[in-house]
């Protein structure tokens, strides 16, 4: 019998415990895994880039059918790329790669991003004050949906923002988040299907090249065009991972709000055009940092595709198997002094592959990391350089991220007030 199956069940303590819970069970850990029950199934958990590239490898883990109803429901969305192995799955993510993977279209995200970002900020100097989080995914909501081919009135974004938003801040939680997310859902993935279809019987014209031509006419590892449902939820995999990137926007914010020294750094080489308006190296470090530091996924899961052995401990088939993610961003056998906050790691060299794994780890080519990862970076470090230069005040309010809440955020959204954006 395995050992896992004689162990209590961990899953009320995940949900108790948050981000904390498999990093606190690691450092309690003598052995190379943690051995736990999570909905009852035997679970092993892993750290580590070796156990990235253990985690990745198809022939040891498959992540499509370790997906549970309720994720599927609200982040990803049934039949979706994240749902596939093995050819179904290459073939699909291609599609996602040659959208989200070219210098060309990141910089063409980045500059409607930008000019959204300083046409909202403007705005915001109108009024006594904003709430960065919820003013950060209007802004990238707008740009995506512009840069994506998908037709968006600006009266729409709003509505648009707080459902992409919706579908991220429900997926691991009980109660009224989670109910929101389906509903989200639901609702974005008929009115994408609509324009698929519309698009596809010639009332409705979008861009060449653009997300959602692609996805129209995305052929799959069958032969056969997406159902415009499929094909709406590829859609939103690209407009809603990009939407997210306003969680790290507000823990941006906080970090430059915790420790001032940066926003000198980062405003001087934006005033110096390091970056060619998008940001430079210190700019992209700090955003690196960001990633790293604060909390965002916890872990990746997938289902043991065979008897397995790690480090000389069975893994049992169908086992369901966790890299810790959160953990690893904080590993002290990887990061020097892991809980201060310093871009400065990131400037002597990129981050390894496979050591700073906020979005997942592995190759994006191949496996199920994710192919956003360049558009995320590329988006925070512009936004981060853009902060920067804005001036501001933060009046008294709750700053606290509580690491039960997943995601977590800011409890407050991040307020700001009297802005000043620069002349």
């Amino acid at each position: 019998m395995s050992l896992s199956r004689l162990l209590p069940d961990s899953t009320l303590s995940l949900l108790a415990r948050g981000y904390a819970w498999l990093p606190d069970r690691m450092r309690r850990t003598t052995g190379p895994l943690v051995r736990a029950r999570l909905l009852g199934k035997p679970t092993v958990a892993l750290r580590g880039p070796e156990a990235v590239r253990f985690v990745y490898d198809e022939r040891h883990v498959r992540r499509g059918p370790a997906l549970p109803e309720p994720v599927k429901s609200t982040l990803f969305g049934h039949g979706a790329v994240h749902t596939l192995d093995g050819e179904a799955h290459r073939v699909r993510k291609a599609m996602f790669l040659s959208l989200l993977k070219s210098p060309q279209n990141i910089a063409g995200l980045v500059g409607d991003a930008t000019a959204a970002w300083d046409e909202a900020a403007a705005r915001w100097a109108e009024r006594e004050r904003v709430v960065l989080f919820d003013e950060a995914s209007r802004v990238l909501a707008g740009a995506v949906c512009r840069w994506a081919g998908v037709p968006l009135k600006e009266a729409e974004a709003e509505s648009a923002a707080r459902d992409l938003v919706a579908m991220v801040d429900g997926f691991a939680t009980l109660g009224p988040r989670h109910w929101r997310a389906r509903s989200a859902r639901r609702r974005r993935e008929a009115w994408l299907a609509s324009l698929v279809e519309a698009v596809r019987d010639g009332s409705a014209s979008v861009p060449e090249g653009s997300v959602v031509d692609v996805v129209a006419r995305h052929v799959d590892a069958d032969g056969e065009r997406l159902d415009a449902r499929t094909a709406a939820v590829e859609i939103l995999n690209v407009l809603r991972p990009t939407v997210a990137v306003c969680w790290f926007v507000a823990f941006a914010a906080h970090a430059l709000h915790r420790w001032p020294e940066h926003r000198a750094r980062l405003a001087e080489e934006a005033r110096t055009g390091a970056g060619h308006g998008f940001g430079g190296a210190y700019a992209e470090a700090f955003a690196h940092e960001v990633r790293r530091f604060y909390p965002f996924a916890p872990f990746i899961g997938g289902l043991a595709a065979a008897d397995l052995t790690w480090r000389g401990e069975p893994v049992p088939r169908g086992a369901l198997v966790l890299l810790d993610i959160h953990g690893q961003d904080h590993d002290p056998a990887l990061w020097e002094d892991p809980y201060s906050f310093d871009p400065r790691r990131f400037l002597d060299r990129p981050p390894e592959r496979d050591e700073l794994i906020p979005q997942g780890g592995g190759d994006p080519a191949t496996g199920h990391r994710c192919p956003g990862e360049d558009v995320t970076v590329a988006l925070l470090t512009a936004l981060s350089a853009r902060l920067s230069l804005l001036e501001y005040d933060v009046p008294e309010q709750d700053l606290r991220i509580p690491l039960r809440r997943i995601p977590s955020r800011p409890r407050s959204g991040f307020v700001v007030a009297n802005v000043r954006p620069p002349g």
